[in-house]
């Protein structure tokens, strides 16, 4: 049966033609899409459009899809690089590679951890909304590291409990531009979405309280590696706090780093590992902890700034 889809147009669709844009966000054909909009079913803002209308971030779009027969549904893609740490009846841990987003949402077309388990037959948790189930955290498509996903409805509910009391210990390396003083400290700073950048975040009086630790490891000549514990788990928090700080990670160009140096030591994303995860078992109530080594990207770039000094 057709399915009527109501939401906001995602941010990073903004601009793009309503063909180009909207094949993207549901996965079907520019053609599909332009014969949806000829037929009427496509509306902005309660208007009917054609195929070469622009999108607008957060006008509210309306579009009937044909339906689709289980069987005619593509099966979920393998993830490339996405490595298993650990697996047992009530979770899966996996080391998520660059590129890759925790779980699908409007406006990302490429890969995403829920769809590579699928893949691998890992059966997830169903508790969460939809297209999120079995995710009791998340990691930004640019961060690598662990991430932990529900097996069980009852691991489910207690690691979801674990990240809201902030028993989960979630530990990152990062290297920032420049030197932060004082070498070990706390930022505590509120974060919400960016008054004028709509896919930024950053600090705002009134935004979520956000508290983030560090310790100065190494240093170099033009940055310093530093190990991160998060308090609290607001989107982008690292990459805001060190922003904030005029220290942003090296290679995050979203929030202000030099490009210069990203491209002296060959990076195209943030400089940003999730390097140890830690939390009462819910199965057994024993504390576990799994730590992942830097991807080949990231050290190189480490190596790079080892050589320069």
């Amino acid at each position: 049966m057709p399915e009527l889809r109501s939401l906001p147009v995602p941010d990073g669709l903004a601009g793009e033609r309503l063909d180009a844009g909207l094949a993207r966000l549901f996965g079907l054909s520019r053609s599909a899409v332009a014969d949806l909009a000829t037929d009427g079913a496509v509306r902005l803002d309660g208007a009917q459009v054609g195929k070469s209308e622009r999108l607008r971030a957060g006008a509210w779009l309306e579009i009937t899809l044909p339906g689709a027969e289980a069987d005619e549904l593509p099966p979920p893609e393998p993830v490339p690089g996405m490595r298993i740490v650990h697996d047992d009846d009530d979770l899966v841990v996996i080391d998520k590679p660059v590129g890759v987003a925790a779980h699908p949402s409007p406006g990302w077309g490429g890969p995403t951890v829920t769809q590579g388990l699928a893949a691998a037959g890992y059966a997830i948790a169903t508790s969460g909304a939809p297209e999120r189930q079995g995710v009791v955290h998340r990691l930004d498509v640019g961060t690598s590291g662990l991430m932990v996903v529900a097996k069980s409805e009852h691991a489910y509910s207690v690691l979801k409990q674990a990240f809201r009391e902030r028993t989960v210990e979630k530990t990152y390396h990062a290297i920032v531009q420049g030197h932060p003083d004082p070498l070990r400290g706390t930022i505590d700073a509120p974060i919400a979405r960016h008054p004028t950048h709509e896919y930024r975040w950053a600090v705002v009086t009134g935004g979520k309280p956000s508290v983030t630790h560090y310790e100065a490891l190494e240093a170099f000549r033009a940055a310093s590696l530093v190990e991160v514990h998060l308090e609290t788990g607001r989107t982008h928090q690292i990459r805001v706090h060190f922003s904030a700080l005029r220290h942003p990670c090296v290679g995050d160009l979203t929030y202000g780093a030099d490009p210069t140096l990203a491209a002296r030591l060959g990076l195209t994303r943030q400089w940003l590992h999730a390097v140890r995860l830690g939390f009462d078992h819910p199965g057994t109530g024993e504390w576990v902890e799994f730590e992942s080594t830097y991807p080949d990207d990231l050290e190189t770039a480490l190596e790079r700034l080892r050589a320069f000094d």
